[in-house]
């Protein structure tokens, strides 16, 4: 049980790195919303939920951290869907939304990390 445990946090991390990696070479680019970008905040969201269920776990899962988690990855959804349809719209996306993606993303992987 323990090393299918192991295996979602990789399919997760992978997927965080999916969205991270493309929005990092869009940033460095032309500031587009890619459906890589999108595939990987569903790979990480997925694991995400996945491992949220206390399965195979000797203590009590921290429920705050899983919400905080949760409503960042929504709003980031939210960010990416907006964005998409701005930038079929007028063919750009707004920097504020742009850059936000990147920063929810970050802090996302942040509060994974560094919150125990």
């Amino acid at each position: 049980m323990e090393i299918l445990r192991h295996v979602v946090v990789l399919v997760h991390l992978v997927g965080f790195a999916i969205l991270f990696g493309a929005w990092v070479v869009e940033a460095v680019g032309k500031h587009r919303i890619t459906r890589l970008m999108n595939w990987g905040l569903a790979i990480a969201g997925l694991a995400g939920l996945i491992l949220a269920a206390p399965w195979g776990l000797t203590y009590e899962p921290n429920y705050m951290k899983i919400g905080v988690k949760l409503i960042i990855l929504v709003v980031i959804g939210a960010l990416l869907g907006i964005g998409a349809g701005r930038q079929r719209k007028t063919g750009s996306v707004p920097g504020a939304i742009f850059w936000s993606i990147g920063a929810l993303t970050f802090a996302n992987a942040a509060i994974a990390v560094l919150w125990r």
